[in-house]
């Protein structure tokens, strides 16, 4: 994603990451542009002091996409399943 689609991704309420979903691109109450590392909360803008090159390569930005919750209940389900039949000993 380059710098324009980054910046309309996050206006429209996308939950945009850099290289992987540990790190958030948000826009702050001040109208910056930053990447912040969410279980520490570490934070660098999106950019450069000039506003013209990405802090990260533009490969490496991302939109992560909701997991319906049909999806979501068939993990869950796939999940159980295998811990199930995993354990020899059973549950409890």
């Amino acid at each position: 994603m380059n710098i324009a689609e980054i910046k309309a991704a996050v206006g429209a309420g996308k939950s945009v990451h850099w290289a992987n979903e540990g790190y958030r691109v948000h826009r702050d109450g001040l109208g910056q542009y930053l990447i912040t590392f969410v279980p520490n909360g570490s934070t660098i803008g999106l950019t450069d002091r000039s506003g013209r090159r990405l802090n990260g390569a533009e490969a490496d930005f991302f939109i992560s996409e909701p997991m319906h919750c049909a999806a979501a209940e068939q993990g869950r389900d796939a999940h159980v399943a295998t811990w199930d039949t995993s354990s020899s000993a059973g549950p409890g």
